[in-house]
């Protein structure tokens, strides 16, 4: 067993999808198995959520026995992993403000991640609100870079598997971490982003051909779909515009579909459904010299998820059978993260020498002070 301590969590904004589970949540459940890490939690961003959900915290409160239920359902095991609630660890919430002095404005204006979801939620800058009426940036969404930077040090991440789009988010935690260490001591553990091996898993698009899969953009495949609602789905995925009939040679390169096929696509599943071909890259060329027609390859892509889906969907089943058991996990959970956090703002605290009544050094030296 390493010494590496594994830290990852999702916002319950809705239920998981594929896109989620490709990108993290699938590594997550390898890494549990392996069982090669000291220590494992996997959280709940349900205040990060409320960041911009404020006018629907009902939402957000629904969500998290959604999400737990993926977590469960797609393998997570709560002996091995401990599973908890972000809100339910005030000591995130202090860490937090602390960090908030050592990243400037200007430098959290210029985080990818930020921006690109400003967009995407429709959030203006001040001048913007002032001049059109266009809903604001709420203080806590401009600044969850920071408390993302609180989450994985609370815990001791060494590392932390996300999707590509965490990227800019995982070196604004190191940058933090570096600059806490160069001013008040080595106290913080600096974390490793761990990406899917597989490119097609960094950030697999929506069913649309989208750059990205949203629940806000309604273009996710959920990991509790059924297999009529996913069928669906896959037979109207977005493929390759000018393959209109089966004969003409067509491009997998920006095609949903073979994107798709790519993140989820063995060789051994060619002999189980689609014998024509010994791999992926036979069937890409057939696709491209023209002959393969698209139904063709929507069925292949529906019997591959079904077979990934399918164990997923049973547990999800047998864990909706009894509802308070999850939260019992949850809030077991809770208790060993918030010890966890404790320790670490403990030594924060230390460093940062604020920790006044634990400080009998202190104490003595300036009673020692005032009676000369």
């Amino acid at each position: 067993m390493s010494d590496k301590i594994i830290l990852t969590g999702d916002r319950p904004t809705g239920r998981l999808h594929i896109g989620h589970y490709v990108g993290s949540l699938r590594r997550r459940v390898e890494l549990q198995n392996a069982g090669d890490y000291r220590r494992m939690f996997v959280f709940i961003a349900d205040a990060q959520a409320l960041t911009d959900n404020i006018d629907n915290p009902e939402k957000v409160r629904q969500n998290v026995i959604e999400v737990a239920l993926d977590y469960l359902s797609a393998g997570l095991d709560p002996e091995k992993v401990t599973l908890f609630i972000q809100s339910q660890i005030p000591e995130l919430t202090e860490l937090s403000f602390y960090y908030m002095d050592l990243v400037t404005v200007q430098r959290l204006q210029r985080n990818p991640t930020v921006k690109n979801e400003m967009i995407l939620r429709g959030f203006g800058s001040a001048e913007e609100e002032a001049d059109d009426n266009r809903r604001g940036l709420p203080v806590g969404f401009f600044t969850y870079p920071i408390s993302q930077a609180a989450d994985i040090t609370a815990f001791k991440a060494t590392t932390v598997p996300v999707g590509e789009d965490q990227k800019p988010m995982l070196e604004q935690t190191v940058e933090i971490v570096r600059k806490f260490n160069a001013v008040y001591g080595p106290t913080l553990v600096e974390p490793q982003i761990m990406l899917p091996d597989n490119a097609a898993c960094m950030r697999l698009p929506g069913t649309d051909g989208k750059a990205k899969m949203s629940k806000s953009l309604g273009n996710c495949i959920y990991l509790s779909e059924t297999p009529e609602e996913m069928r669906k789905k896959v037979m109207s995925m977005y493929t390759d515009p000018e393959h209109i009939n089966i004969t003409d040679p067509g491009h997998v390169e920006g095609n949903a579909v073979f994107t798709y096929l790519d993140a989820f696509c063995r060789d051994e599943h060619f002999g189980l459904y689609l014998p024509d071909y010994a791999n992926l890259e036979e069937m890409k060329e057939h696709y491209r010299r023209g002959g393969l027609g698209d139904v063709k390859c929507k069925k292949f892509l529906e019997k591959i998820l079904n077979q990934e889906l399918d164990p997923i969907r049973a547990r999800r089943k047998a864990f909706e059978q009894d509802i308070p058991a999850i939260y019992e996990i949850l809030r077991k959970g809770c208790e060993v993260a918030r010890e966890a956090a404790a320790e670490t703002l403990s030594e924060v605290r230390r460093a940062m020498k604020i920790n006044y009544f634990d400080d009998a050094e202190l104490i003595a030296e300036q009673a020692e002070r005032y009676a000369r």
